[in-house]
């Protein structure tokens, strides 16, 4: 399977099973979009109809070329890697990460939030001590040999049940020697209960924090409010540039969400790198489709521009020394994820899943408070297999239509909880996602390809 387009003045080629990405002319680009359905004949005929300053020689010279790259296992390379898919069912998977919900509640009152303002379709809760050291325990027991594991805190607003953070990364840190294991955390806040001792403690133990911001203050505030109605853009913005100005090299995102509201999101994303955030991640708003921010079909080429303006716009701040991140650009196309992790994708059900504040386990948070796909709980384990099992088979090659696709090995069949809202199904597919998800990548492999052009 191969993928051709043009982006920013690059002719782009993707050989989709074996990664290979070419950079060609356009004599090149035009005899590859025909060489599997022409004879050599035939192109060079067409080929020099439509350029006059090529030969007969020029033109089969460039079809010698693509011929060897085809022998050379770099153009139209056979997708062997099917067989592998349906392999997952079988083994022995161990979990690796937890998303712990300290805290179901939140003092924001946000439209668009997917937890129904962070109590999932429940009642308002907030995770006893005594449960997150047990799931600390559980993590450990269940996740075999592998030394690195990672905990989310997340909510609702985790920092509403704070103390109960700090005592679980305590015992924790304190097992660590105990299992000979490494311990790394992660905290989602949307800001608002920041101070400068969460600020010290978290750039002390929180491997990442991902901080919720969208954009300008008048989209921010339009949907991020309190519950009196207020915005909460005047009382976060401070905080987080202190919170990363004494964060120094450590990881952290700030992350928005674009709605109908704001499809110009590339303002938002570069208002952001105003303020002196450079770790951006923006993600397209998943609600019902009658909901007045939801995103339309009218808006998608609207925002495939913008992702195309992001590009080349991080392009440009690289060139003068002020890079920024986004985080869906994020490509290594050297040392990437191995194949099994191409075809598998996030784990979510078999080596990751989210823990309630009642220590119920769920594939991730996006299913949390779905019973069908409650799978046990921290003391008995994993007890629900069937949808464990629906789970390990859930991958880049469950989804018919995804057979055909270019961008199966970088999404791995995409988003479970996506395709499950949107379709009923978690081997189904939400076709705006993936539309929104191929630009995206069309995108960050044309940046590789000028970094690498231009030596950037």
């Amino acid at each position: 399977m191969v993928h051709q387009y043009k982006l920013n003045g690059y002719n782009i080629v993707l050989d989709t099973c074996s990664g290979s990405i070419h950079s060609v002319d356009d004599l090149a680009y035009d005899v590859i979009s025909m060489i599997r359905e022409n004879t050599q004949g035939d192109i060079i005929d067409a080929m020099l109809k439509k350029y006059d300053d090529v030969t007969a020689e020029d033109v089969q010279e460039c079809i010698d070329d693509v011929v060897a790259l085809r022998r050379a296992g770099k153009l139209w390379t056979p997708d062997t890697y099917e067989g592998l898919a349906f392999d997952f069912k079988a083994r022995n998977t161990v979990i690796k990460a937890l998303c712990l919900h300290v805290a179901h509640t939140c003092n924001l009152n946000c439209s668009y939030c997917f937890a129904s303002q962070g109590k999932y379709q429940g009642e308002r809760a907030l995770m006893s001590f005594e449960v997150g050291k047990r799931a600390i325990d559980f993590l450990i027991e269940n996740s075999g040999t592998r030394r690195n594991l990672e905990v989310d805190f997340f909510g609702g607003e985790p920092l509403m049940n704070w103390d109960v953070v700090k005592q679980v990364v305590e015992y924790a840190r304190e097992q660590e020697k105990i299992h000979n294991k490494n311990f790394r955390f992660t905290l989602t806040t949307n800001g608002m209960l920041i101070d400068d001792e969460v600020i010290e403690y978290s750039n002390k133990e929180m491997h990442n924090v991902v901080l919720s911001l969208d954009g300008r203050k008048e989209v921010h505030d339009h949907l991020r409010v309190d519950y009196a109605g207020k915005g909460s853009y005047d009382t976060i913005v401070p905080k987080f540039q202190e919170f990363v100005k004494k964060r120094g090299d450590k990881n952290y995102y700030m992350r928005g969400t674009f709605t109908h509201n704001n499809v110009d999101f590339t303002k938002d994303l570069f208002h952001m790198a105003d303020l002196g955030f450079t770790e951006l991640s923006m993600e397209p708003v998943v609600c019902d489709p009658a909901d007045p921010y939801a995103l339309t079909e009218e808006d998608k080429p609207i925002l495939f521009e913008q992702y195309e303006i992001l590009a080349k716009e991080m392009l440009q701040r690289k060139r003068d020394g002020k890079p920024i991140t986004f985080y869906h650009y994020m490509l290594d196309l050297e040392h990437g994820p191995c194949i099994y992790k191409r075809i598998s994708g996030c784990g979510s059900g078999t080596e990751y899943m989210a823990v309630t504040p009642w220590g119920e386990l769920y594939p991730c948070h996006q299913f949390v408070g779905d019973e069908k796909y409650s799978m046990g709980d921290i003391w008995k384990g994993v007890t629900n297999h069937e949808v464990q099992n629906e789970f390990k088979c859930c991958n880049a090659y469950a989804r018919e239509g995804c057979n055909d696709c270019w961008a199966k090995l970088y999404c791995s069949g995409g988003c479970a909880a996506n395709a499950y809202h949107a379709t009923g199904s978690i081997t189904g597919i939400y076709e705006y996602g993936c539309d929104l998800f191929k630009k995206r990548i069309e995108c960050a492999i044309m940046m590789k390809v000028a970094e690498a052009e231009e030596g950037l």
